[in-house]
């Protein structure tokens, strides 16, 4: 089996890897961007959607749990069509050459859209309690099991207090072949960066509602597979996100995965020729948890053993080096724009001005997109979990040009080095698209010391809170009225011998360019 590590630097984007792997894209055999049951009954909810008025950037700063300050008190079960639309449904259709092209919510790799949202639900389920996959095309559900089944779930994440009481709680994952049509190994990286921004949605979305939510990334894998009805080397779990409280598991509710009978459930195919990428599964099956003790126990240890390790320490004094503080704006006076409208607005920028964009919008991106994400597995009293931010600075006002460092914890840069927007673009695969943006945000992660210390599961975590704070970052920046942005991918080895050796053995995990549009 493949660790992490091996996994990691085996699917590195190096200029020699990319000449020697001379690939094409075989269109016909493309897959379809959704995944279409064959004969399962489907719900489709009655009334409108109800997106919350609650502003963007109020519900994406957050890392606890609960609903932000002055959100709205909830009179009812989460909506939870509502929930799945602004998480991962098609948001608007476009023109493109030619074509008629569906747009979801959440930004994915390619636009290929691999991820899914499964929702295991008591009372508040679309027809009662039951597991259900939603159709991101009808924004309806599809129905694979009818009964409780959230017992089953809070048993794999080893009773975790929040799976527990929730009234639903929200399964993503992956169809890998969505996905490796065109990404191939790299698949697995895409995984968590995709389910992190849709995750980002699902999380605004959710606390703008006025309920609770975070994510959960310690459960055992095989009993959700086999809740699912999935084939790990097709499809597999990613993350749990328990939505709502005070709805507790009832006692006869299903909690053994034995008890679990196979529901087989065909599906019309992808495409007329899937590949497979072992790669990806593996790495995959190499980082599961056996069983709810396990997964509470890795979820202790994350917790406990981010003490002794420098992952997440606090950051160096002031005194060092070259610092700016920035000042965001209040949330007074910050932008207002609803969440709903903010993932509806959300676009991928294609060209940049160079027009410079402001300080304070710039300082506020950052400050309320890396704040921290409410997880249940946490690197003590450190914002930044396991990743750490670097800024590619070419056009903010009153800032020189250069490589910083972002400290969310004291809201300041600390100056690196110098850049040019010609490198900007060179280290994001030669895209100059990238060194026209105003700021190019990367963050990283010491991948050999994440696994180190928190196994092959803790990978899981840095790419998702990379993929998180990634879809966050799209969420800032569409929240203000003139600023574009969008996510590109980049030569690893290039990007970390770049930020070295500041950046001490990181690599990058996720990178989001943001600006002017032109």
């Amino acid at each position: 089996m493949v660790d992490a590590r091996e996994y990691h630097e085996r699917t590195n984007h190096t200029r020699e890897r990319l000449r020697e792997r001379s690939f094409q894209l075989d269109f016909e055999n493309k897959p379809r961007p959704s995944k279409r049951y064959v004969d399962l009954p489907r719900v489709a909810p009655d009334g409108d959607l109800d997106p919350p008025d609650y502003p963007a950037l109020e519900a994406v700063a957050t890392d606890d749990p609960d609903p932000p300050r002055n959100a709205p008190t909830p009179d009812s079960s989460p909506d939870l069509r509502t929930l799945a639309h602004y998480a991962a449904g098609v948001t608007k259709e476009l023109e493109v050459r030619g074509e008629s092209t569906a747009f979801r919510a959440a930004a994915c790799t390619g636009k290929l859209y691999h991820v899914d949202l499964y929702l295991v639900a008591g009372d508040c389920g679309p027809d009662g309690p039951g597991v259900y996959h939603f159709d991101p095309e009808s924004d309806s559900f599809d129905v694979l099991r009818q009964g409780d089944y959230r017992g089953l779930l809070a048993n794999a994440a080893g009773d975790y207090p929040a799976v527990t009481e929730a009234p639903v709680t929200v399964v993503a994952t992956s169809q890998w072949w969505r996905n490796a049509w065109k990404y191939r190994e790299r698949t697995y990286r895409h995984a968590f960066w995709d389910s992190g921004t849709i995750l980002a949605n699902l999380l605004a979305v959710t606390h703008a509602a006025g309920h609770r939510a975070e994510v959960v990334t310690g459960f055992a894998d095989d009993p959700v597979l086999d809740l699912l009805d999935l084939d790990a080397d097709d499809e597999a779990p990613l993350e749990l996100v328990p939505v709502g409280s005070g709805d507790p598991v009832p006692d006869d509710a299903v909690t053994d995965a034995a008890a679990v009978e196979s529901i087989d459930p065909a599906e019309e195919p992808l495409s007329a020729d899937p590949v497979d990428y072992p790669l990806v599964p593996e790495a995959w099956r190499q980082s599961r948890l056996d069983d709810g003790a396990a997964a509470a126990a890795w979820r202790d240890g994350v917790t406990a053993e981010s003490a002794d390790t420098s992952i997440g320490a606090t950051p160096p004094a002031k005194a060092s080096g070259e610092w700016i503080d920035l000042d965001p704006v209040d949330r007074e006076t910050a932008s207002a724009r609803p969440v709903g409208a903010t993932i509806e607005r959300r676009g991928s920028c294609r060209e940049y001005s160079h027009d410079p964009i402001s300080a304070r919008k710039f300082a506020t991106v950052l400050d309320r997109a890396l704040g921290g994400v409410p997880v249940d597995a946490f690197v003590d009293g450190d914002l930044r979990g396991l990743v750490d931010c670097y800024c590619l600075v070419h056009a903010v006002e009153g800032i020189d040009a250069g490589v910083y460092e972002y400290h969310p914890g004291a809201c300041a840069l600390e100056r690196v080095r110098d850049t040019d927007r010609d490198r900007a673009g060179e280290l994001a695969l030669g895209q100059s698209v990238v060194g026209d943006a105003a700021v190019n945000v990367y963050l990283v992660a010491d991948v050999d010391a994440v696994v180190s210390d928190f196994g092959d599961r803790g990978y899981r975590l840095a790419q998702l809170e990379a993929g998180i704070g990634l879809g966050r970052l799209y969420l800032a920046t569409y929240a203000h009225l003139g600023l574009g942005g969008r996510g590109f991918t980049f030569f690893d080895d290039e990007v970390a011998e770049y930020l070295s050796p500041h950046a001490d053995g990181q690599t990058p995990m996720t990178l989001f360019a943001f600006g002017n549009p032109a």
